[in-house]
């Protein structure tokens, strides 16, 4: 993507509207691009798309690779022949249209999922072999990490008997070659999964929009990438992490955030020319056109806590790979179109490392409006190589800001942009975005909606609850298109 003036919207796939209790690559999915070409946007933007685990973050991956199969659309095995109507009716898939039951789904949908696998396995032998064999590098393991994970009554990998806490045990072995059904239900996911996203990423594109995605820096404890490639981890002998990321304690956090990833051992990762990395964003620019990445400060330096602490108080900042990295990955890939997400307190070297890279960084403008000093997020200081948002999953929306916020912060935000209440403050916001100098501006779908912190994503630190907020079919209206398309045109985007 030139890097031409453009607009956006943020939303993920699972706050699409449907009936079969997630959004899913289905009709609703085309209908949102629909509306995004109608009102002259350029750019939908998505949260990572990988299988969730424990509390259902899209940050927290059983595999860095393979995509959530609560997304594959139904209906098309409705048309194949592998499921009915009635039967999908017969599983309560969730009935609050506006959330996500997660729990439902992890029932309910994998088992839809395995009827359908059950049905069409023999007739697609050729397909999944095929849709295997090209994707064995990272396929293999995933698909027997969860075929064991299931054996093992779905506990952590950790937790596992030992004889298959190693992916070359002769125990894995021979488990890989008895255990192939179980194995290829997991192919059968991913083919349907990829098949289905690339059909409406090409739709997408057809209609001028470029599929903005999200590459979440660390990988999860419990995933695929850990168990098999320990190597490349910050492991002890008994493959136990040594230390895991969080953030430092800040205005936001008294004891800091404890993500819980385990830490990369970049030392071997740099031995091996980081052929991890160069495989995972390969693979990522197949799926979307612009890459996202989160926490890119992490790579100039991360903050790591001992494994077991309780907070994320007692850490220490470590050096990352630095520009190495990003050299190797364009040595290997090319030119690659990434946002570094750098929000929050910058150094001197991550601002190095920003302009070494070349990436835009982000501005947000929720952020700007400290009453009190200057701030970078403040739309006068931007430079055009930089990417501007009216706020992320991880904040409040416009209007829940507005009514939550330091009264004098609010205050200034109303003066700076002129908010004004038969407008909307949120159409405030996005045209403060959309009138700055950034190259591209984005909205949240909430923010777009003008809706209060009940439609917030996501509430940093928490578990539960999060991740669930769902859009309503009529929630999108010509007003809205419109009101939308004029601002695109009126500041060229």
């Amino acid at each position: 993507m030139a890097k031409k003036r453009s607009s956006g919207i943020l939303m993920h796939i699972s706050s699409l509207p449907g009936e079969y209790g997630i959004g899913d690559f289905g009709k609703e999915a085309y209908k949102f691009v629909d509306f995004l070409a109608k009102a002259n946007q350029r750019n939908w933007q998505v949260l990572p798309l990988g299988i969730t685990s424990f509390g259902d973050s899209p940050y927290q991956s059983f595999s860095a690779f393979a995509g959530n199969p609560y997304f594959i659309d139904l209906d098309e095995f409705i048309e194949r022949g592998y499921l009915t109507k009635d039967e999908i009716n017969s599983f309560d898939l969730g009935r609050d249209p506006s959330r996500v039951d997660y729990g439902l789904l992890y029932k309910n949908k994998m088992e839809l999922l395995r009827i359908a696998y059950g049905r069409a396995k023999d007739s697609m032998k050729e397909e999944l072999n095929d849709f295997y064999r090209d994707n064995r590098d990272w396929l293999r393991e995933f698909g027997l990490f969860m075929a064991i994970k299931e054996y093992q009554d779905n506990r952590s990998w950790m937790l596992w008997d030992e004889e298959y806490r190693k992916i070359n045990s002769i125990e894995v072995q021979d488990f890989e070659k008895q255990n192939e059904d179980s194995i290829y239900f997991w192919v059968f996911t991913q083919y349907f999964f990829t098949e289905q996203w690339i059909r409406l990423k090409n739709y997408a594109n057809e209609n001028g929009i470029n599929i903005i995605g999200d590459l979440p820096i660390y990988v999860a404890e419990d995933s695929s990438d850990v168990w098999a490639n320990p190597e490349l981890f910050n492991l002890d002998e008994n493959l136990v992490p040594i230390t895991i990321s969080g953030c430092p304690p800040d205005a936001f956090s008294i004891k800091g955030q404890l993500w819980g990833n385990p830490i990369y051992n970049w030392d071997a990762m740099g031995k091996d020319e980081y052929s991890w990395w160069i495989k995972r964003f390969e693979y990522s620019f197949k799926l979307f056109d612009v890459l996202r990445i989160d926490h890119f400060r992490g790579f100039e330096s991360y903050w790591e806590v001992k494994y077991g602490a309780e907070d994320a108080v007692d850490g220490q900042w470590t050096k990352g790979p630095g520009i190495k990295l990003f050299n190797k990955l364009k040595e290997e890939l090319g030119d690659l179109n990434i946002i570094a997400e750098d929000l929050g307190f910058l150094t001197e070297d991550v601002k190095k490392l920003l302009e070494e890279s070349g990436f835009p960084g982000m501005k947000v403008l929720q952020f700007a409006f400290d009453s009190r000093e200057e701030s970078d997020y403040l739309p006068h200081n931007y430079d055009k190589n930089c990417v501007v948002y009216t706020g992320t999953h991880d904040n409040s929306t416009v209007v829940g800001w507005c009514s939550s916020a330091d009264k004098e912060d609010v205050n200034y935000a109303i003066e700076y942009l002129k908010l004004d209440v038969h407008e909307g403050v949120n159409w405030g916001f996005i045209r403060g975005a959309w009138s700055s100098t950034a190259y591209l501006a984005i909205s949240t779908m909430q923010d777009l909606l003008g809706l209060d912190d009940s439609a917030r994503m996501n509430i940093p630190s928490t578990v539960g609850g999060n991740w669930t907020w769902r859009m309503k079919k009529e929630d999108i209206t010509e007003e809205i298109t419109k009101k939308l398309r004029d601002l695109t045109r009126i500041y060229r985007r």
